[in-house]
């Protein structure tokens, strides 16, 4: 049987429906195929980054722990006892307002001598070396003179003359009284003896005027000496050196107090008084001294129109050296702040501020933020709370066994 045209073109659209609905089916498969396969690895991804999160999350509690470990120090109540560690609860307190002025350590000129001979002459001996500790009276060096040798030998001569003075009045005074002689010889003999008796005064005044003495086997010998307890802060003395009578050769100062000198500007000479109290601290060392106000300069300097101030140390260990430059804290009035601490519950540790709080078992290292501080007690402004209680004395112990831990936990 005969295909007809018709029929042909009906099978040709049935084949090419049958086509489009197969190609379709296999593209929908795909695009779900394709999805699943996206969804699965958004699953991965997501999965692995939970997994990212899990473990930062676990390494930065590990490191919070590690640094809650390092600024722990394990102490019992005994040790701390023992150690004389006080515990202070951190809460309001009134503080001295303080207006820092930047100074220097100097010497006491009260207490400093520029050594001079006195006399000319040549260095024969010198005794003492620069950085040397004296006594007073002790020879620093000895010196030939040749006008040490004539004032001595005016001395000597004035003795000799006094002695056969007194030798004729002795014998005039008794001729006198035995009417021997006349009153006049007698009264003549007297008014010598007196003359001699002054002429030896003259002579040992002179002596004692270069420091020099009037008994000694060489004539020209000065025995140059330390004027008081010091040291020997410059020298400009050898061996065989000729000096001048008004040379400078040695300076002698007591370094157990010494002078922090600083300008005060105009508008704050009011607020600087003498007998103020004040806080004196280097950035060479955390030491800190404190002191009261022992002079302000009644003038202003031409250069720099300030006026010069000073406090008077004591120096015991001889750690404020001359030339150090410090920070003087003039304090005034009180005023009342919210949060403080005592002044020495305040510690520097690898550059950061920190206070020790008191923890079950010890205490922990705290960074904190101070502001204005008296030298009495210091401002917090962040870092601890009210009621906190801290160690307030003897916190470079715990200082100290800090450092030990660190340097243990890096071993």
């Amino acid at each position: 049987m005969a295909i007809t045209k018709k029929q042909r073109i009906a099978m040709a659209v049935i084949v090419l429906v049958g086509l489009l609905a197969g190609g379709g089916l296999l593209l929908t498969e795909r695009h779900k195929t394709g999805e699943a396969a996206e969804q699965a690895e958004a699953a991965g991804h997501a999965h692995k980054e939970g997994d990212g999160d899990d473990k930062k999350a676990a390494s930065a509690s590990k490191e919070a722990h590690e640094e809650h470990e390092e600024r722990s120090v394990k102490l019992t109540e005994d040790q701390v006892k023992k150690a004389g560690i006080a515990v202070q609860v951190a809460g309001p307190a009134k503080l001295q307002a303080a207006a820092e002025f930047t100074g220097e350590i100097r010497f006491n000129e009260d207490r400093t001598a520029h050594v001079v001979p006195r006399m000319a002459g040549v260095a024969e001996q010198v005794v003492a070396n620069l950085g040397q500790s004296v006594r007073k009276g002790e020879v620093l060096a000895v010196i030939a003179s040749n006008s040490l040798s004539e004032q001595r030998s005016e001395l000597l001569t004035a003795q000799e003359r006094r002695d056969a003075a007194r030798v004729t009045y002795e014998r005039e005074k008794k001729l006198w009284q035995e009417k021997i002689s006349a009153e006049q010889d007698y009264l003549q003999a007297q008014s010598a003896l007196r003359e001699a008796d002054i002429a030896v005064r003259n002579a040992t005044q002179k002596l004692a005027a270069v420091g020099a003495t009037g008994s000694s086997v060489n004539l020209n010998r000065f025995e140059l000496r330390a004027p008081f307890d010091g040291t020997v802060v410059e020298k400009h003395l050898a061996l065989g050196e000729a000096v001048k009578e008004d040379a400078s050769i040695f300076t002698v100062s007591d370094l157990r107090t010494v002078w922090a000198e600083f300008n005060v500007a105009p508008k704050d000479l009011a607020t600087v008084r003498v007998g103020q109290r004040v806080s004196v601290s280097s950035t060479a060392f955390e030491s800190k001294v404190q002191g009261t106000i022992s002079y302000v300069g009644a003038l202003l300097g031409e250069q720099t129109r300030t006026a010069r101030a000073r406090v008077t140390l004591t120096n015991p260990d001889g750690a404020w050296r001359p030339g150090l430059f410090v920070t003087v804290s003039v304090y005034g009035e009180n005023q009342d702040v919210a949060l403080t601490v005592p002044a020495d519950a305040v510690q520097t540790i690898e550059n950061q501020t920190m206070v020790f709080k008191a923890v079950s078992g010890g205490f922990e290292a705290l960074p904190v933020k101070v502001g204005r501080s008296d030298g009495r007690v210091a401002e917090v402004v962040s870092g601890l709370k009210a009621g906190d209680q801290v160690a307030s004395k003897n916190t470079f112990v715990l200082k100290s066994e800090l450092g030990k831990a660190s340097a243990g936990h890096e071993h």
